[in-house]
């Protein structure tokens, strides 16, 4: 019961904040996010993509059928963002993305909370 209970509150924090980052990468972009963009070498015009491709995965966590497909593409979206720090040598951002990452593996270890 209580593995459940965590599950399903990793579950509801991973959603909310793949939709909120989704959301952000359509909205002007702040000077911290313009200039971690340009520290990881990501161009103005991918932010879309990465915007939507967030939102999906979001929106794939619900379903028990897809949910551990996007664990793993939530996994490697953070991956990838910290494949792309350590090339640019901001070992800081790859530190910090350390407990995202943990999450989505947590999450599939744990298993969709409402699947019996």
């Amino acid at each position: 019961m209580i593995k459940h209970i965590i599950s399903l509150i990793l579950l509801i924090v991973s959603v909310l904040l793949s939709l909120r980052h989704g959301w952000s990468a359509f909205q002007p972009p702040t000077p911290q996010q313009a200039e971690m963009m340009s520290i990881l070498g990501v161009s103005k015009n991918a932010l879309p993509y990465f915007g939507a491709f967030s939102i999906l995965i979001g929106l794939l966590l619900l379903f028990p059928k897809t949910f551990f497909i996007s664990n793993l593409m939530h996994a490697f979206t953070i991956l990838v963002i910290m494949a792309l720090s350590l090339r640019a040598g901001n070992f800081k951002i790859a530190l910090i993305e350390i407990p995202f990452l943990a999450l989505p593996l947590i999450l599939i270890w744990l298993k969709y909370p409402f699947k019996n």
